[in-house]
């Protein structure tokens, strides 16, 4: 049976890792739409992968 700690550590990476998807699709489709390098849905959608990748980094961090 995982400890509480190790589950939690997989749910964060979990979440990490769906804000990054999250945000590559949000991205693709407001390109794909004709969206702008400064539309509403690309700065979204870099935020997204940003928060994503900032978390997994973080993640990797802490676990020692």
């Amino acid at each position: 049976m995982p400890s509480p700690e190790g589950i939690y550590h997989g749910s964060v990476r979990a979440f990490s890792v769906a804000f990054v998807a999250i945000g590559l699709v949000i991205l693709v489709r407001t390109l794909v739409g004709g969206g702008g390098p400064a539309s509403f849905g690309v700065i979204l959608g870099a935020l997204f992968v940003a928060i994503g990748v900032a978390r997994l980094w973080i993640a990797s961090r802490t676990a020692r």
